[in-house]
């Protein structure tokens, strides 16, 4: 597996990561056994794959990452992050970017993966109740003390991502971008580039919609949390498939899956790019493995550009709800 770096000088890791939301509940009617957790883990391991990322929000994700870790914690990369309030059913309920919260977060954060340091801990979201250089500036203690190696954030807007570079080395931006999530690409990717600071997209694969494989939305579990995403719903849906056409053509000529080129695509957009697409399934980490090695010539990559323009998908990629929780910038 092929290697980058959380931002300029930083962590080296492999070129694609391994996001463990799919661990939790959020995806279908319960978390996964740590059976599955541990073959997920071990061939990923197998492929080069050494970023695994987690969150404190990923119910019973963090305890899984690390039982399923355990003595091999060696040059693996884990990345965790907090900040995010859950209500008594799991939801997310609010923020807290205290400096108090930061330092008790990462200590429980510590515990559940049974490690004594984080290499990237990132703020899930930001509480605009708190400026964002007293967050950062308890996260830069931690680094001091040893707790943590680096600190990333994510869904900021590029005025946040500024005002905390100033505070501290920021080594990671997390925001969702895919084919189909590209409005990082106005602001928020230009100004990690122009700071050094690498770019982990979040949901590479749609949330499962670049593999062409979900036909409608009626297999998904009744708290499912794409039943709840704009994108899709109703005629969204419908419309947005009509886009998968041309990345099924590409793919055959590839001899690939969409979800290969989906990766492709973004491994080509930069070396600053480092995509963390989850599953449940072994054989999905390994055809992902495989995007890695998927070579796009110009010619496909203005293709699938001019197909998934943001103006041709319907519908938001938040639900209501959730939107609310994204730091846009003040004029947006």
């Amino acid at each position: 597996m092929k290697q980058r770096r959380l931002g300029a000088g930083g962590i080296e890791v492999s070129a694609l990561g391994l996001g463990c939301l799919s661990f939790s509940p959020y995806y279908a009617s319960g978390g996964i056994t740590q059976q599955v957790a541990d073959s997920l883990v071990d061939r990923a391991i197998d492929l080069g794959i050494n970023f695994f990322d987690t969150a404190a929000m990923y119910l019973g994700s963090e305890e899984l990452l690390g039982k399923t870790l355990g003595n091999r914690r060696g040059k693996l990369i884990v990345a965790t992050k907090f900040g995010v309030v859950l209500d008594d059913k799991g939801r997310p309920a609010g923020m807290d970017g205290r400096p108090e919260n930061v330092k008790r977060c990462c200590d429980e954060s510590l515990s559940r993966l049974g490690i004594d340091v984080i290499d990237l801990y990132y703020l899930h979201r930001i509480d605009r109740a708190v400026p964002i250089e007293e967050t950062v500036g308890a996260m830069a203690d931690l680094v001091r003390t040893g707790k943590i190696r680096a600190i990333g954030l994510c869904e900021v807007s590029a005025s946040t991502i500024r005002r905390a570079h100033r505070a501290h080395r920021i080594a990671a931006v997390q925001t969702e971008y895919s084919l189909w999530s590209r409005d990082v690409e106005a602001a928020i990717l230009p100004c990690c580039r122009e700071l050094g600071i690498a770019f982990v997209p979040y949901s590479p694969l749609g949330r499962g919609f670049l593999s062409g494989e979900l036909g409608n939305t009626d297999a998904l579990a009744a708290n499912d949390l794409r039943r709840m995403i704009p994108r899709f719903q109703g005629d969204n849906f419908a419309r947005n498939q009509e886009l998968l056409n041309v990345l099924r053509e590409i793919a055959e000529r590839h001899g690939a899956t969409t979800s290969q080129i989906a990766l492709a695509w973004l491994l080509h957009r930069g070396d600053e790019i480092i995509p963390i697409p989850g599953t449940r399934h072994v054989a999905y980490v390994e055809q992902n493995a495989a995007a890695a090695n998927l070579s796009l010539d110009g010619a496909d990559m203005a293709t699938l550009d001019r197909a998934f323009a943001p103006d041709r998908v319907a519908g938001a990629r938040h639900s209501e709800a959730s939107h609310r929780f994204v730091d846009a910038e003040p004029d947006a």
